[in-house]
């Protein structure tokens, strides 16, 4: 057997599981990491004096973390390896959270939480890189795809949690443990990794062809005569010529669409749980506490959304789960946005159009990064849209406030529908369809030919 088909086209087995749980884990823990702060954030303001300006760093240093470890870690990854990135990370975030429970101020935590933030960062491009290039083409939307719904699925856990230890604990003074328990996570993820060699497509892109062979036999238990290197890989191109790769031509376009995508789903999100209160109210359920069910039952619809996404995508393909999604995504937020005194039932009608439909758009950002790229800049191009992502997480944290108590919720909501229209143009344009392609078919630049005619005088 020659070239990658042992890899493109075998049939997924145990090591693919093993290897989809233990990527899977890292999002799980960065939805767990980053919607529990939230609710320990309560607690930790009680006992640990915490001024305004603390509190909101405190927020807001993971996903300044998040950015810098994804663009930096994603570049390096691609430079020194996935599998030595590959545990180091999660094994500084397992010891950032359980120092995160001694904190005696505000400082302390601050720092913590940057450092989370920096390792949550680097293992988005190190784990989709290393599950995307082991995945066979026929599975590879919907294996990666689940790394979205491993990031709910981390939220919805946090958000159970901490409801149950605050209503049966009655109140918030045990969030020292609902942070350590980060780094109870972070082990088992880390043991689940355990295991999991070096990306043969990697190695390749370094020149190492007979490591690659190896991890081939090693894996799926075939010889294959693999190529001197990948197709269109580049093996020793400094830095600097990699990263003008992806900042010229068609990979400035997919960066740039990537990102967008990104941007469309992740902004206005922030914005509909502010809903979560009144949802919930309309069921009979009130309280302090009732704010983190409502984040938890928000959760779980956003989840409820990326279930049937993942099949699509393999069956309907990806262009049309960017495009018609972005689409349909748009319309309650215009609704809501001119609808400012809605009744309920059309609020949650609403929000639930919203949420289902973006399921899509959710899986793509986590699956055209890493298909759309070859391997020798993939890593650096998914830190690079993940980077754009915590602008978007950025922006609906902290300027939305802003903006409700500025311009009020029915234009904010505009602003997010304007938002989600502009990721839908630029989709409509530059989104390829990569279903039932090789990664280095997804990855390469088409060959646009041209017809030249020529006049004899």
């Amino acid at each position: 057997m020659s070239s990658f088909d042992v890899i493109d086209d075998a049939p997924t087995g145990r090591f693919h599981r093993k290897l989809l749980l233990a990527c899977c884990g890292g999002p799980f823990l960065d939805g767990y990491i980053i919607s529990l702060i939230g609710v320990a954030i309560v607690g930790f303001s009680q006992d640990i004096p915490t001024s305004p300006v603390e509190a909101g760093l405190i927020g807001a240093a993971s996903l300044i973390g998040i950015f810098f470890g994804a663009i930096l870690f994603g570049a390096l990854t691609d430079r020194i390896g996935r599998e030595k990135m590959y545990a180091l990370d999660l094994t500084v975030l397992v010891a950032a959270c359980a120092l995160s429970a001694f904190v005696g101020e505000a400082w302390q935590l601050i720092a913590l939480r940057f450092i989370i933030g920096l390792a949550i960062g680097a293992d988005y491009p190190i784990a989709t890189s290393l599950l995307a290039e082991f995945t066979p083409r026929k599975k590879r939307g919907s294996m990666i795809g689940l790394s979205a719904l491993g990031w709910a699925l981390g939220a919805m856990t946090a958000f159970l949690l901490a409801f149950v230890v605050v209503h049966f604990s009655g109140g918030y003074h045990l969030w020292r443990w609902m942070l350590f328990s980060g780094a109870i996570v972070g082990i088992i993820i880390v043991i689940m990794r355990r295991g999991i060699p070096e990306s043969p497509r990697w190695l390749l892109s370094r020149g190492r062809v007979a490591e690659a062979e190896q991890v081939v036999k090693l894996v799926y238990g075939e010889n294959a005569q693999l190529p001197a290197h990948e197709p269109g890989a580049q093996t020793s191109a400094p830095l600097s010529a990699t990263l003008r790769m992806l900042l010229k031509g068609v990979y400035l376009k997919r960066i740039v669409m990537c990102g967008m995508i990104y941007l469309a789903q992740i902004t206005p999100m922030y914005a509909l749980y502010t809903f979560g209160g009144l949802i919930l109210g309309a069921a009979g359920i009130e309280g302090e506490n009732a704010a983190t069910l409502g984040e938890f039952f928000i959760s779980a619809l956003f989840a409820l959304g990326i279930l049937p996404a993942l099949r699509w995508v393999e069956t309907v393909g990806r262009r049309p789960m960017a495009v018609w999604p972005l689409a349909a995504m748009a319309v309650p937020l215009i609704a809501l946005g001119v609808w400012n005194d809605a009744p309920v039932w059309f609020v949650i009608a609403a929000f639930a159009i919203y949420a289902l439909s973006s399921g899509g758009p959710t899986v793509l950002q986590w699956l055209y990064p890493n298909e759309l790229f070859p391997t020798e800049v993939r890593a650096t191009a998914v830190g690079i849209a993940v980077g754009i992502s915590r602008i978007g997480a950025a922006t609906g944290t902290y300027l939305l406030p802003i903006g409700l108590a500025t311009i009020g919720l029915g234009p904010t909501l505009l602003v997010g529908a304007a938002i989600t229209i502009l990721g839908l143009i630029v989709c409509a344009a530059w989104a390829p369809e990569t279903k039932g392609r090789s990664l280095a078919e997804t990855a390469a630049v088409p060959v646009v030919s041209r017809q030249f005619t020529s006049t004899r005088g």
